[in-house]
């Protein structure tokens, strides 16, 4: 019980706010509100200094944290172990910000290592990093280029950022457009974190162009859908977009490479799985 109380603990003083806890851990918010206030009432202390909904960590609080971060740690390696001691079995979580690049790894995998378990979750950039650095999955694919001596990073391969249409859209009977022509017309865009948004938003600033109104929706199929539906335009990964009738892909002049990256954390590069994960996207790997 102390355990999920300090885990609750955990992840709100990361995170300052009970509702993105409460996301993290799976919880609801009541759930995690209760835990926090039965770890200060158990012990008398207050680990919070709340000022209407806003929290912030008290002293004792800041004192606690980094005991609680590393017994997390010493949890989360222990789990690591005994899901991975194993000389067949055992299990190996991945999360990746889109399926295209990850999925032809796993299905060698999993051909490789039948009675392995795997698990895919799916996020945005910032998610599957964080995901990775909480020690919540063993490998995670992202776009997001980071240069961290915690972590090992290997090339999956690189995707063109394009301009996804509806085919009565102005912009259609193009194949390929400036980054000025967007000017004026609606720009489908993905949420905070993403870094298809990131780079996007870079582009378009480096070539002062001032688009229409924005429409924030917070994942790919959402956008491709909205697209379909011809409420605006969206730059977006090559492959990204679905093969569909109603929809036009057009060519950006001088627009980037999306990358896509495998990380993982040093201190786990060693063990069984994840090396062999690893090792089968070195082999996979473009030349």
């Amino acid at each position: 019980m102390l355990s999920a109380e300090l885990k609750a603990f955990y992840m709100v003083a990361r995170l300052g706010s009970i509702t993105q806890a409460a996301k993290k851990l799976g919880l609801s918010q009541p759930t995690v509100t209760t835990q926090i206030r039965n770890l200060e009432s158990q012990y008398s202390v207050e680990l919070f200094y709340r000022g209407g909904r806003r929290l912030s960590v008290s002293e004792e609080g800041a004192r606690l944290l980094p005991m609680v971060k590393v017994l997390m740690q010493q949890a989360a390696d222990i789990e690591f172990f005994l899901r991975n001691c194993g000389q067949v079995q055992g299990s190996l979580r991945i999360a990746a910000t889109a399926p295209y690049y990850i999925l032809d790894l796993v299905k060698t995998f999993r051909e490789r290592l039948p009675q392995v378990e795997v698990s895919v979750e799916i996020g945005n950039s910032q998610q599957v990093l964080e995901a990775l650095e909480d020690y919540r999955v063993d490998v995670a694919a992202s776009s997001q280029l980071l240069d961290d001596a915690r972590l090992i990073r290997r090339v999956l391969g690189s995707d063109p950022l394009v301009l996804a249409v509806h085919r009565n859209h102005p912009l259609a009977v193009h194949d390929r457009i400036s980054l000025s022509a967007l000017a004026g017309h609606t720009l489908l865009m993905r949420e905070p974190g993403s870094t298809t948004r990131r780079l996007t938003e870079e582009l378009l600033a480096s070539a002062s162009v001032c688009f229409g109104p924005r429409l924030e929706i917070g994942s790919r199929e959402s956008i491709r859908e909205a697209v379909l539906r011809n409420i605006g335009i969206s730059i977006i990964a090559r492959q990204e977009v679905p093969h569909d009738p109603q929809l036009r892909v057009l060519t950006i002049e001088n627009a980037p490479q999306i990358p896509e990256y495998l990380y993982c954390l040093k201190e786990r590069k060693g063990a069984r799985l994840p090396a062999a994960f690893l090792g089968l996207a070195q082999e996979m790997a473009p030349a």
